[in-house]
């Protein structure tokens, strides 16, 4: 029982319960692309089906993953199909689970508002946006939001991060940031700040058809 009962998993040359960032990151992308499609349903087609399901998965996903086991998690089973073939990256389990209790706040405020009172308001659209931020940057970037916050909570040093950025170390030379590369990204800002202004009219045109398939279709 307590093997299936468990938050982490025991690797050999770690002394403390880890995860696999890498099916981590996968699942994040999964949750948030289901997330992001059904608020632009919402948005575009005012239809709130699709986010109902969405969060009433999202939240037995993370019970799952907190309360029972992450290793029987349904998402993050998916995420490791899916990069099963890339070499582990471990993390430590605890930040995880003080994020992701986080993510059981989140989605189950969200679930008692839309599923159980089915309503929707200004608090349901702040959290959406928030799970989408957290989701994005731990998909995108590997950085885990919520487990940034575990230091204020917890007096003990946070071990095994992704990418190792709880060790103190000097940059690489590859990971350096020069002068000119934040200056190309300043005029890459610009350059797209001037296309807009001057050619918003153009680009504002609808496309036509250029071998007249879809204008014929309409037609019959």
């Amino acid at each position: 029982m307590n093997k299936l009962i468990q938050f982490g998993e025991n690797v050999e040359g770690y002394n403390i319960p880890v995860l696999n960032e890498r099916e981590i990151r996968a699942s994040a992308g999964i949750l948030f692309l289901a997330t992001f499609i059904s608020l632009m349903l919402i948005i575009f087609k005012n239809n709130f089906l699709p986010i109902k399901y969405v969060i009433t998965i999202f939240v037995t996903d993370f019970i799952i993953r907190v309360f029972i086991n992450p290793k029987f998690s349904p998402t993050l089973i998916i995420g490791r199909l899916i990069v099963g073939n890339q070499v582990p990256e471990y993390v430590g389990a605890q930040q995880k689970r003080f994020a992701w209790i986080f993510g059981i706040v989140l989605s189950a405020t969200m679930f008692i508002l839309m599923v159980v009172v089915n309503s929707y308001s200004p608090i349901t659209g702040v959290i959406c946006l928030i799970c989408l931020v957290f989701l994005f940057f731990e998909s995108a970037f590997g950085i885990c939001l919520g487990c940034k916050f575990y230091s204020m909570f917890y007096k003990e040093k946070t071990q095994y991060c992704p990418g190792e950025v709880c060790d103190v170390k000097s940059k690489q030379d590859i990971q350096k940031t020069s002068k000119v590369q934040l200056l190309i990204v300043l005029v890459f800002i610009g350059f797209v700040f001037l296309t807009a202004f001057l050619f918003n009219d153009y680009f504002s045109k609808k496309p036509y058809d250029l071998f007249g398939i879809f204008a014929s279709a309409q037609s019959k």
